[in-house]
């Protein structure tokens, strides 16, 4: 696992954090890469060696750009996958629920007013004849300082946009630690 931030000289560091120190010290880093094996919590849909890459952009602008590859998953197959609020553990629920950018008082939440593209980091993707897939999201914010998601997990299905079930993409199947 890797986490890439944009290198500054010393000289550059230590100026930053004499004229900006508690903005230097709480700006999130502008951008995180990582790559390793996927946890399994199927290994019929997330075999043994399903690896993926996920890569996050928070721009000047403030919006964020996420982009996460695939690897070794099954031919020809839809997933759904969001950022979730937790890192991985050994079970899919201890990821907890899918980070929102305005947080639903209602918890799972599957109201279109929270759960939607917008306010959430969504990344559905369909998988080539090799197993592999990619998928982009771009919304208009940046993770909040001290509030951020600490995964990307992979569902069975892309995700539903419906009344009822807004946000669902059904039974977790894999995931992978990031620390947005």
């Amino acid at each position: 696992m890797s986490r890439t931030v944009p290198a500054l000289s010393a000289l550059a560091c230590s100026t930053a954090l004499v004229l900006f120190p508690s903005a230097a010290a709480a700006a999130p880093p502008p951008v995180v890469h990582v790559s390793g094996p996927l946890i399994s919590y199927d290994a019929n849909r997330v075999p043994l060696g399903a690896a993926a890459t996920v890569t996050a952009v928070s721009t000047g602008s403030g919006r964020t750009i996420v982009t996460l590859h695939v690897f070794g998953l099954l031919p020809e197959t839809d997933y759904g996958a969001h950022a979730h609020v937790n890192p991985c553990g050994t079970t899919g629920a201890a990821a907890g629920p899918h980070f929102q950018y305005v947080q639903d008082p209602v918890t799972p939440s599957t109201d279109p007013a929270y759960a939607n593209p917008d306010n959430e980091i969504w990344l559905d993707l369909t998988t080539n004849a090799a197993g592999q897939g990619r998928a982009r999201a771009v919304v208009d914010w940046r993770f909040p300082t001290g509030r951020s998601a600490g995964s990307v997990i992979l569902h069975v299905e892309h995700t539903h946009t419906g009344p009822n079930d807004s946000g669902v993409a059904g039974t977790r199947l894999g995931c992978l630690t990031v620390p947005f």
